[in-house]
């Protein structure tokens, strides 16, 4: 099913919006935390919201209270890597985003999540179920918005034509992964922490909700890129990351 008959555009536009770098302290790899603006003829969906904006004003302090640094260290996290900022590269502002999809609550996407409230909010059911969002470890210190509209997914959608909603439990209880339908570049997907980079397929997802849910979910999503000739946009693929477009420029 299709939303909403009022989202009915056709996506046209994808943007990869740049959120920052971060250093995971297992390995020392260096991942980039995406967002991505998808726009439809008329639409403005923004795809998740990086870290908290008191991580730009001072990541050390940020990283020190929520013992981030049991995780991993911010190398690059400033105003210019919050979702406004990020919009404004292409001309857009907070009020211009109509729908806001979460794949999911962890620290690195869910930091704005209240900071656009006249979008509608889509979001897996299961994540929703949540006390609160997941944040980080034991910590949770954003709550849910409040008198923000909500649509719930359950099952794979076609959130809009050309914008399909796939449900990848694992990560999270209620991840969400999507692939898209470009005029030029054809089928993308993006496959968000269900899959963060390929050699995860062989590593295994030990640090997932659900290790076993991950595992299914993600030969999943590698099963449907192969038989849609997807290209494949992985969730934080260091070798990946400096080769995609960023914002202002976009895939169309």
């Amino acid at each position: 099913m299709i939303l909403d008959s009022l989202f009915s555009g056709t996506v046209k536009r994808l943007y990869i919006l740049d959120y920052g770098l971060f250093q995971v302290a297992e390995n020392g790899r260096i991942i980039g935390i995406p967002g991505y603006l998808i726009q439809t003829d008329d639409r403005n969906i923004l795809v998740d919201t990086g870290f908290p904006a008191w991580y730009a004003e001072n990541p050390e302090r940020a990283s020190f209270e929520d013992d981030l640094g049991s995780f991993g260290r911010i190398l690059q996290l400033t105003g210019e890597n919050l979702p406004e900022s990020q919009l404004a590269l292409i001309g857009l502002t907070s009020d211009d985003v109509d729908l806001l999809v979460m794949t999911h609550t962890d620290i690195d996407h869910v930091g704005g999540i209240g900071r656009f409230p006249e979008a509608k909010l889509i979001l897996g059911r299961e994540e929703r179920a949540l006390e609160r969002p997941r944040y980080f470890e034991a910590r949770s210190p954003i709550p849910w918005p409040e008198g923000v509209g909500c649509q719930l997914v359950e099952q794979d959608m076609e959130l809009v034509p050309g914008m399909r909603l796939i449900t990848t439990p694992g990560h999270s209880p209620g991840h969400l992964s999507i692939l898209l339908s470009l005029e030029q570049e054809g089928k993308i997907l993006l496959t968000c922490d269900a899959v963060s980079r390929p050699a995860e397929m062989e590593e295994g997802f030990r640090s997932a909700w659900d290790p076993i849910q991950a595992e299914v979910s993600a030969k999943r999503l590698m099963k449907m890129a192969a038989a849609a000739g997807a290209m494949i946009i992985y969730g934080h693929d260091p070798s990946q990351w400096p080769s995609l477009r960023k914002a202002p420029e976009y895939y169309c």
